[in-house]
C-alpha cells in the first residue's frame, strides 16, 4: 500500500494567509554579502547593560530556573504595578508578565477576537499585526495614514462598523517613527471608549521620544490594554520579556491563556527585569536622538520623507520605481533595508533602521545619496 506523504495535507488553511516575514528574507540575503551596510534590523545596537546581566546571572546561580507563576514573579509585577498606578490611577487596572510584547499581543487578540470580528490597524503597520489578526480568525481593517503617517480620527471613525472589536495603536510607531500628538491619542482613546471598542496600545518604543513627551492612551480611557516590554529600551530583544496592563477581566483571561501556551516568561529574565527597571536609559535615548538627526539631515535633500519623532526608524519614499525595486537596487549596492510593502498595502516606501553605529550610518547615507542621484 503506497504511503501518502504529501505534507500539504497537514497544513491548516489559515497558514495560506500568513506569509514569511519580508524582514527575515532580507536577513537571509545579508548572509550572502560581504561587509554589508545593515540598516534593516529593528533592534538596539547596544548590549544589555551589565547590572541587568548580573541580575540574570545571579538568578541562575541561586537556582531561579524553574517555572514561575503564570502571571509573573511578584517582585516584578509589584514594581511595574506601582509605576502604572502612579501614571494611571485606576483600581481596575491589573498587570501581568508576558513572554515578549509579541506574546502579549497574541494573547490579547486570541482572548478578544471572534471569527469575523474586525480589528483596525493604521497603514503602515508593524509587520505582525495583520497576521496575528488572521491567527485569531479576525478581519484586518486598514486605515491609511499616507503621506505623513499621521492618524486622521475622522478617517478612523468612518472605518468603524458594528463588527469592530479592537483598534491597534502603535506610538512611537514601527516602521514610520511617528509619535502621535497628545490630542490625537486622546481623540482615538475617547472614540474607542465611546464605541465600546477595545483599544490596544503597543508602547514598546515609549522611551524613544525625541521632540516631546510620550502620551499613552491609558491616560484618557480606563479600558485601554497597554502592551510594553524590555527589548527596545534595554537591548533585551532575545530575552523575551514583556508585560501588559489593562482591565482586570481581560488580564485574567490573558493570564489563563498564557498558562496553556507560553506558560510563563523566562524565569531568570524576570529577575533581570526587576534590575532593569532601576537602570537609567537616558544615555541610550540621547544617542538615538543624535542618530536620528544624523541620518535625517544626511538624506533629507534627496528623499521625500517625514521626520520621525521617535523609535529608531525612517520611512522614506523610494526615489523611483516601487519600494521593493529600490530595495533590491540598494542591496546590490551593499545596503540592507526593508521594502515598505512588508509593512503596508502600498509599495512606495522603504524602512531604514538607524540602530547602528555612526560609521555604518555614514556609509548608508553615502550609498543612499548616490542611489538617489543616479
Amino acid at each position: 500500500m503506497a504511503a501518502n506523504r504529501d505534507p500539504d495535507r497537514w497544513i491548516a488553511d489559515r497558514m495560506r494567509h500568513i506569509e514569511s516575514s519580508g524582514i527575515r528574507k532580507v536577513f537571509e540575503l545579508a548572509r550572502s554579502l560581504k561587509d554589508p551596510v545593515n540598516l534593516s534590523i529593528g533592534q538596539p545596537d547596544f548590549d544589555v547593560p551589565e547590572p541587568i546581566k548580573a541580575a540574570a546571572h545571579a538568578a541562575i546561580d541561586r537556582g531561579a530556573n524553574a517555572y514561575t507563576v503564570t502571571q509573573g514573579i511578584p517582585e516584578l509585577r509589584a514594581k511595574i504595578h506601582a509605576n502604572v498606578r502612579k501614571l494611571y490611577p485606576n483600581d481596575d487596572r491589573e498587570v501581568f508578565i508576558t513572554s515578549g510584547t509579541s506574546g502579549g499581543l497574541v494573547l490579547a487578540l486570541l482572548c478578544t477576537v471572534n471569527p469575523g470580528d474586525e480589528v483596525v490597524v493604521f497603514d503602515p503597520y508593524f509587520v505582525m499585526y495583520p497576521h496575528l489578526v488572521t491567527l485569531a480568525a479576525g478581519t484586518t481593517i486598514y486605515v491609511d495614514t499616507y503621506p505623513d503617517f499621521g492618524v486622521d480620527v475622522d478617517r478612523l471613525r468612518a472605518a468603524l462598523t458594528p463588527r469592530t472589536k479592537a483598534i491597534l495603536l502603535n506610538s512611537p510607531a514601527n516602521p514610520t517613527g511617528r509619535v502621535y500628538s497628545r490630542e490625537t491619542v486622546r481623540d482615538v482613546a475617547k472614540l474607542a471608549l465611546e464605541r465600546g471598542i477595545l483599544l490596544i496600545s503597543d508602547e514598546i518604543y515609549r522611551v524613544y521620544c525625541y521632540d516631546g513627551p510620550f502620551t499613552s492612551a491609558a491616560e484618557f480611557n480606563p479600558d485601554v490594554l497597554v502592551l510594553d516590554g524590555f527589548s527596545k529600551a534595554y537591548g533585551m530583544t532575545g530575552w523575551r520579556l514583556g508585560f501588559a496592563h489593562g482591565p482586570r477581566r481581560l488580564i485574567e483571561e490573558m493570564t489563563k491563556l498564557q498558562q496553556f501556551s507560553f506558560v510563563c516568561a523566562p524565569s531568570m529574565v524576570q529577575h533581570a527585569g526587576v534590575a532593569a527597571l532601576d537602570y537609567d536609559v537616558s544615555e541610550f535615548v540621547a544617542a538615538y536622538h543624535r542618530k536620528r538627526d544624523r541620518i535625517y539631515e544626511g538624506i533629507k535633500d534627496n528623499y521625500e520623507l517625514t521626520k520621525p519623532e521617535g523609535a529608531f526608524y525612517l520611512f522614506p519614499k523610494a526615489p523611483r520605481g516601487t519600494g521593493t525595486e529600490f530595495v533590491a537596487e540598494a542591496i546590490r549596492n551593499q545596503l540592507l533595508c526593508i521594502p515598505g510593502a512588508v509593512f503596508s498595502r502600498q509599495d512606495t516606501h522603504f524602512r531604514l533602521s538607524y540602530a547602528a553605529d555612526d560609521y555604518t550610518l555614514d556609509r548608508g547615507i553615502e550609498i543612499l545619496n548616490r542611489l538617489a542621484r543616479e
